[in-house]
């Protein structure tokens, strides 16, 4: 959420900002809200003191033994203006809080201007996309053949986007969140195992509420929320809470599944694992210091990649549009895996910056050296998703038999197998 004051005194600022993510907002209202919320303030104040001057002087007449009818009676009345202008000043602040909600993250000044993912651009690349001197086949069809993926029996179980792992399939996907895991937890990272269902409030601290709420999957009875991606809950574990600066910066990594509609992915990489309903994936968070928030994003980047690298499969980073910028980042990442059967790069990783964005809309705030409080900035990043990541290695490890060589990290972890066949 954007600071009302920056709002207030940056309105262009925050126009041409939303204009880059091409949302519409009207700010002029905002603004036009926030003044008559602060106008309706002062007549409360200058009300309620005038409230108190005439109970004194009620008071001291009483005390002299004269009469204050008169003056109870303006009291009372001053009182129902006060209980009015109450209601009136909740009226205006529930529909300008409705409007911020609303409101998105600006871009930060190093994004690159454009409507969608066409206008991304690539920073770099690692690895050397080889051809096989064999036809590689989709992971959705090697996975069938080798008896390890079963998109039939998840469809009878779930209907359509649902994937089911088994057997040799089911220990990769295993194997492959201890790795990440281990790798994560020494360099640092705390980890966590935290609720994967979670509350409205708790949705909206990260911002996938109110904006992204098609997407979401709900439980009715209670209005709790499956969450989409395991920096709802790691994030939030911070929320309404104020932090002492010797405890900065903060490194959290967890497991979960995640849930998601994909109520606006119609018809888009619909075939195996690509989009599905529900996945695994391994999410890092940090909370720091304003101040070492971008520093912390180009590392955050580096610890997802080192995941990439260490499996030996190609990828690039691309720095996202403004336009394909998430509601609440500021700045984005994406890192995208090389799929040697579908033969083109996939998102595998965002790393993302919010700066304040988030810390505001779940209240937490850390007090400095000199005791002044303030908003942390927060940032999160896939650590790396394993419905894109096992397709990866289904195609990039496929041997010419037909069978998958197990990456040389992952043997540990897979207890000696060195094939799936």
């Amino acid at each position: 959420m954007l600071d009302i004051k920056f709002i207030r005194e940056n309105p262009e600022t925050v126009k041409k900002g939303i204009a880059k993510k091409y949302n519409n907002v009207n700010i002029d209202k905002v603004i036009k809200l926030d003044n008559r919320r602060r106008e309706i303030i002062r007549e409360v104040e200058k009300l309620k003191a005038k409230r108190n001057q005439v109970s004194g002087e009620i008071a001291k007449k009483k005390r002299a033994g004269e009469s204050a009818e008169e003056d109870i009676l303006a009291m009372r009345q001053t009182g129902e203006k006060i209980a009015a202008g109450d209601e009136r000043l909740k009226n205006v602040e529930n529909e300008l809080n409705e409007l911020l909600k609303w409101i998105p993250n600006l871009p930060h000044e190093s994004v690159p201007v454009g409507k969608d993912e066409s206008a991304n651009v690539v920073v770099r690349q690692w690895g050397e996309v080889t051809q096989k001197d064999f036809k590689v086949l989709p992971h959705w069809e090697i996975g069938k053949k080798l008896g390890i993926l079963d998109l039939e029996a998840a469809a009878k179980l779930s209907g359509s986007g649902f994937y089911l792992l088994k057997g040799l399939g089911a220990r990769l996907e295993r194997a492959l969140i201890n790795y990440m895991l281990d790798i994560h937890t020494k360099e640092g990272f705390v980890e966590i195992a935290a609720p994967f269902i979670v509350t409205e409030n708790t949705m909206f601290g990260t911002g996938q509420l109110p904006k992204m709420a098609e997407d979401m999957y709900k439980t009715e009875d209670d209005n709790m929320y499956l969450i989409p991606t395991a920096e709802v809950s790691l994030t939030n574990t911070y929320k309404q809470q104020i932090i002492d600066y010797k405890e900065l910066p903060i490194y959290m990594v967890g497991y979960s599944p995640c849930f998601r509609r994909e109520a606006g992915a119609a018809g888009k990489d619909t075939r195996g694992m690509i989009r599905v309903h529900q996945f695994d994936k391994v999410e890092m968070v940090k909370i720091v210091r304003p101040e070492d928030s971008y520093h912390e994003l180009e590392t955050l980047v580096q610890e997802a990649e080192k995941i990439i690298q260490n499996l030996n499969i190609p990828y690039r980073v691309v720095t996202l549009a403004s336009g394909d910028l998430s509601f609440a980042a500021a700045k984005c990442y994406d890192l995208e895996i090389w799929s040697a059967g579908m033969e083109k790069y996939l998102e595998i990783s965002s790393v993302s910056n919010f700066e304040d964005f988030q810390a505001r809309r779940m209240n937490c705030r850390f007090r400095d050296e000199d005791k002044k409080v303030k908003y942390p900035h927060t940032l999160n990043g896939s650590g790396v998703a394993l419905a894109r990541l096992i397709p990866a290695i289904l195609e990039n490890y496929q041997n010419e038999d037909g069978t998958i060589s197990i990456p040389k990290v992952l043997k540990p972890y897979m207890d000696g197998w060195e094939r799936i066949s």
